[in-house]
């Protein structure tokens, strides 16, 4: 019995019905993608895939040509404001040199009290007449020497503001650019994940088999240990924990991981310098995870889990850039029941070129498919604490199914800090077995 239609269904419904789409335009408005949470839903057609993908694609296309516009918008703005004759930097300027004046101005005000005092001092005691004039000159110097300071000080102030206006416009405008660079970023994970549900939903078309609905579930696949930032030419050692949190038992069991990711630029596919295995403790020789399925997990009791060792290698040639790993896991029971977590669980993470310091990191979080079964008061995915350590057993001769999707999807990078979320529960839609059919 084959259960991988199960989850091409989760990944695909998640990113339609709505689709997850940002409407990009020149004015680098910074919007947001959209989450479609409820608690079941219908499996898209490839007609509505090929439709959100195209629409993904246009969105891509007009925000890099957003950012586009804004890069040069912005650096002809910085241009302006490095010349003289900008408005803000002429009276910036003019600021500084009224300033600089006042200052002078009230420098020769202090020295004039300073002679005055010394004058002063210098005239007998006994020649009230002299006495008497230069006390007047001396508190006519002081006078002038404070409406010099209050002038020095609000020419100061005014210098200030001036120069902060400059500042804040230089700002304002490299703001800009950064909006446009998110929005950019933001349409290109869309595409991305609406381009990787047509592919899987392609694939898993071809195949043949009798539809099962399935029954609400508590599987959950949880990834531990993936950092936010790998480096080039190194291996890095993860686990993927699957846990039955039902009272009932799963018979069949299979995990989709998918890892895809680009160079800086967004447009280049860098997947061929990836390798992906697994092993676990039923099945400890590495494997190669193939066409981004896992096939031998084997079955789960109740309230039972299993850890599946990862890792991931890069060669030292790959490009810096992004990647995303993609998590989602399903079941098939003998009596026909099925279901899987409710859709692809989204884990980011940073390239770093062959030698680079990886810097600060830490492990990469799910951004989950989030639903709330009827009666419930949370959602989401969470990793059962109470499990009991079960191991899964493989096929008998621990191979992986050669199905799946992974040459068709395109590229993904997801700078900053950006993010699609894979929302809405799926309707998993999963193969019966036949007469004949593999087991």
């Amino acid at each position: 019995m084959k259960i991988r239609r199960a989850l091409a269904t989760a990944v695909a419904a998640a990113v339609t019905a709505p689709v997850v789409l940002l409407s990009v335009t020149p004015a680098f408005a910074d919007t947001k993608p959209v989450t479609q949470t409820q608690n079941k839903q219908s499996k898209p057609t490839i007609k509505e895939l090929e439709a959100a993908a195209a629409a993904a694609q246009k969105a891509y296309e007009e925000a890099v040509k957003a950012r586009d516009e804004a890069q040069i918008t912005v650096r002809k703005a910085l241009d302006e404001l490095s010349k003289d004759s900008h408005p803000l930097v002429a009276a910036a300027n003019a600021a500084k040199q009224a300033a600089k004046d006042a200052g002078a101005a009230k420098d020769a005000a202090d020295q004039a009290v300073t002679d005055a005092k010394a004058a002063l001092d210098a005239l007998p005691a006994d020649d009230t007449e002299e006495r008497k004039t230069a006390e007047t000159a001396l508190s006519e110097a002081e006078a002038t020497a404070a409406t010099a300071a209050t002038a020095k000080t609000t020419a100061d102030t005014k210098a200030a503001e001036a120069e902060k206006a400059v500042q804040d416009a230089r700002v304002a405008a490299v703001r800009a650019a950064g909006v446009a660079d998110k929005a950019k970023d933001d349409a290109l994970a869309a595409k991305i994940a609406a381009d990787a549900a047509l592919a899987q939903a392609k694939k898993e078309a071809e195949e043949e088999g009798e539809d099962c609905e399935p029954e609400e579930d508590d599987l959950t696949a949880v990834v531990t240990g993936l950092p936010t930032k790998l480096v080039a030419g190194t291996t890095t050692a993860f686990s993927l924990r699957l846990t039955n949190g039902s009272d009932r038992h799963m018979d069949e069991i299979i995990t989709y991981v998918g890892v895809h990711a680009t160079d800086k630029s967004g447009l280049k596919d860098t997947g061929k310098f990836f390798r992906l295995q697994w092993s676990s403790e039923s099945s400890p020789k590495w494997k190669n995870v193939k066409d981004d399925y896992i096939d031998a997990v084997g079955a789960l009791k109740p309230g039972a889990r299993t850890d599946l060792k990862m890792r991931l290698t890069l060669d030292k040639a790959t490009p810096a850039g992004n990647g995303v790993a993609f998590i989602a896991a399903g079941f098939y029971n003998e009596d026909g029941s099925c279901g899987g977590t409710p859709g692809a669980d989204m884990y980011e993470f940073d390239v770093k070129a062959a030698g680079s310091e990886p810097g600060k990191t830490e492990d990469a979080k799910p951004k989950p498919a989030k639903t709330t079964k009827p009666g419930d008061k949370g959602s989401g995915h969470q990793p059962q604490g109470s499990a009991t350590g079960t191991p899964a057993k493989t096929g008998t001769d621990g191979s992986l199914a050669a199905t799946g999707s992974s040459s068709a999807t395109t590229s993904i990078a997801l700078a900053g800090g950006a993010a699609v979320v894979l929302g809405a529960a799926a309707v998993f839609v999963v193969r019966r077995r036949k007469a004949g059919s593999d087991a």
